[in-house]
């Protein structure tokens, strides 16, 4: 204990820095764990949530027998898988595509602008969208000079889909992007002129160097990423949502938002720790998948 002691007053500096951060996550990250045994109570705010009785798992079966939770789970998992497909990979292709540029300029430039959308919140970009795809918007004068008819894209819950899964990259990829520029500058660049000696064509050289030497950090990104599986953006689809499009639009996080706004706590708490147990046992999954590929990769 003294010695330990020691190494911790030889490095106080640090400690003390450590210290905010780790008593921010603490305090709202762990200490509202607690809160959770609300979904196996009859919770009643006079009582508080110690002097609730307790009910078991009956608010499980209550939520796995509600048509309103399964449609929510129906939406969320439609919504996370087409998210998968296409916007998780658009960052690393967006990547690879300016690594590919050697006007920095013109590199540089593109990095910025597609940083921008980041910086706004859903709010700011709800309004942006609802008045550029809206029928007098922008998006249809553009079709227009095509000879396509205009088009309500946001209430139209056939394009539904289509907008969140684009605005999502419209606004996800310049920031997302980064994390992979940092990987691709630790490419080492004698690798790229052995394989231009050896007479191989860019696509290849993408191919056979590029994606390889990033494989690893796509491999992390997608294991982190898996845990929040049935989290697919409360923010995007509460702003973009409209009455026409909530019986597709309804997601396992506005779900628990009209229960506590109804203050059915019991349930909003059931839905929110199923998500999360689900999310859990996907990551370990998944590692576990990648660990039978390759015993190096994976987060633990």
């Amino acid at each position: 204990m003294r010695q330990q002691l020691k190494i911790y007053a030889r490095h106080k500096t640090l400690i003390l820095m450590f210290l905010p951060g780790f008593l921010v996550f603490l305090l709202f990250a762990y200490v509202p764990i607690y809160g959770i045994t609300i979904a196996f109570k009859d919770y009643k705010i006079l009582e508080g949530i110690l002097g609730s009785p307790w009910v078991g798992l009956e608010h499980f079966r209550y939520l796995f027998s509600g048509q309103g939770f399964i449609d929510a789970l129906r939406n969320t998992v439609i919504i996370a898988l087409l998210k998968y497909v296409f916007v998780f990979p658009a960052p690393i292709i967006l990547a690879i595509m300016l690594n590919e540029i050697r006007l920095t300029w013109f590199r540089r430039t593109i990095q910025t602008v597609t940083y921008l959308p980041h910086f706004f919140s859903w709010v700011i970009l709800g309004g942006i969208l609802f008045t550029f795809l809206g029928r007098d918007g922008g998006f249809n004068r553009i079709l227009g000079y095509f000879g396509l008819e205009p088009t309500s894209w946001i209430i139209e819950p056939s394009s539904f889909y289509a907008v969140i899964v684009s605005t999502d990259i419209w606004q996800s990829i310049g920031w997302g992007s980064i994390i992979y520029f940092a990987a691709l500058s630790g490419i080492d660049p004698t690798l790229y002129e052995a394989a231009i000696a050896d007479g191989a064509s860019r696509w290849r050289r993408i191919w056979h160097i590029t994606l390889p030497s990033i494989t690893p950090v796509i491999t992390i990104m997608l294991l982190l990423s898996i845990g929040n599986f049935l989290s697919v953006g409360f923010d995007q689809i509460y702003n973009l949502m409209t009455p026409t499009t909530s019986s597709i639009a309804d997601i396992l996080d506005t779900y628990v938002l009209r229960r506590l706004l109804t203050m059915n706590y019991e349930l909003g708490a059931a839905a929110g720790l199923f998500s999360s147990v689900f999310g859990l046992i996907l990551v370990f999954a998944a590692n576990w998948l990648v660990k039978l590929y390759d015993k190096e990769q994976g987060i633990w």
